[in-house]
């Protein structure tokens, strides 16, 4: 069958499986998608085009992909990886529905993001020690994430920007607006010989950024750990982003080894410097044996007391992924993608300015990663001294001109 951009259909179960994935990623009933077509087909019949029992004429085929906010191609193109989901945080307290549309929208996600990849060429530097540390205890965690520093080079100092170092690393941080109860979740993709392609960790939009780095440590964690079946993998997890964001060796230098109290504002000082909150710090030195299980306590009554538990003080901003839209602009500039396509991957419309060279503002530097700034500024002096340079020549020229 031919549709009417001239492609080829495929088999009824390649149209069901996408269709039915982007309009569950899209958060959308049968009901729900058949009155956004204003009633073009009816719910049984999309139910049949899902379930690969009839298949879609052209004319409703580029009606679904107009409402579905996807070209018709999109609908035909045969998923190219498989998406495998670690870990979902326990009582996250999430309703079937909902499971269904973060994980439908996450796998649309990362499909785009690995084409991406692999059209700019960086598939080949993804590397990563996928439950490769075994953990059979809880301390192991701690063990688990010094290793992944050592591999990775970072010392144990503390990291600046949590999500410019897991792009680094080509692990995708996708945001996404979720109900409150949801955390955040981890995912591999796989090619068709199952060799993983990707990873990305996935966090609710709008939180603040002490809490965001946590959720993006804690699912790093669940990629990263083995964890046994007689180990709780989430209080696993959580040892493991405390341990990777504030370095058990780093953090004792700063408090010391044994301490009967601690100061509050020796915790926001702390929680200042390794970007985590105050009460993943008291558990964090509860957990190394700085403070005891009693002024823990003390402490976490204190907190509740205060109403800090849902939201301290100092928070801190949240910190912004950086790698899709630098990547997109990348192939937009380099002719891979169309200025329509580059839109539409980035779900907002790209201004004049991000089409046109510009000096970027000292405020739009500083939301970037270190390593980033470095890139954008050498590029921006290149592009600078090229410019003056063509204007230099070209008064030049009009000057001998008018000598002439």
């Amino acid at each position: 069958m031919i549709c009417l951009t001239g492609e080829t259909i495929p088999e009824k179960s390649m149209i069901a499986e996408r269709l039915k994935q982007i309009r569950l990623a899209r958060g959308l009933s049968l009901d729900a998608l058949v009155e956004e077509m204003g009633g073009v087909v009816t719910k049984q019949a999309i139910s049949k085009y899902e379930t690969g029992k009839a298949q879609p004429t052209p004319t409703v085929l580029q009606s679904l992909a107009k409402t579905l906010g996807v070209k018709a191609a999109e609908l035909l193109r045969p998923p190219q990886v498989a998406v495998d989901f670690i870990a979902y945080r326990k009582g996250a307290g999430l309703r079937k529905k909902e499971q269904v549309q973060v994980e439908n929208l996450v796998e649309r996600v990362l499909e785009e993001r690995v084409r991406l990849q692999e059209m700019t060429g960086e598939v080949g530097a993804f590397s990563l020690p996928i439950q490769k540390f075994e953990v059979k205890s809880v301390e192991d965690a701690e063990k688990a994430a010094a290793k992944l520093r050592e591999q990775w080079k970072l010392g144990d100092a503390p990291i600046a920007n949590v999500v410019a170092m897991l792009e680094d690393h080509l692990i995708h941080v996708v945001e996404i607006d979720a109900d409150e109860k949801f955390d955040g979740i981890s995912a591999i993709t796989n090619d068709q010989n199952g060799k993983p392609r990707g990873a990305a960790v996935v966090s609710r939009r709008g939180l603040p950024g002490e809490r965001q780095r946590m959720n993006l440590a804690h699912e790093l964690g669940h990629i990263v750990m083995d964890v046994s079946e007689d180990v709780d993998e989430e209080k696993a997890a959580f040892r493991f982003a405390g341990a990777f964001l504030a370095p058990a060796d780093a953090l004792q230098r700063e408090v010391g080894l044994r301490r009967g109290f601690v100061q509050g504002e020796e915790l926001v000082m702390l929680k200042l410097k390794y970007g985590i909150s105050v009460q993943a710090l008291l558990y964090r030195l509860q957990a190394l044996g700085i403070i005891g299980s009693s002024h823990y306590r003390q402490w976490c009554i204190a907190i509740n007391k205060q109403g800090y538990r849902k939201q301290e003080p100092y928070e801190l901003e949240a910190e912004k992924p950086q790698w899709l839209r630098r990547t997109v602009l990348r192939a937009l500039s380099e002719g891979l993608m169309n200025r329509e396509d580059a839109e539409r991957v980035l779900g907002d419309e790209l201004s004049e300015d991000a089409l046109s060279p510009r000096i970027l503002g000292r405020k739009e530097l500083t939301k970037m990663g270190v390593e980033e700034r470095r890139k954008i500024l050498a590029r921006q002096v290149t592009d600078f001294a090229e410019l003056t340079s063509s204007k230099s020549i070209s008064s030049s020229s009009k000057n001998g001109s008018r000598k002439k």
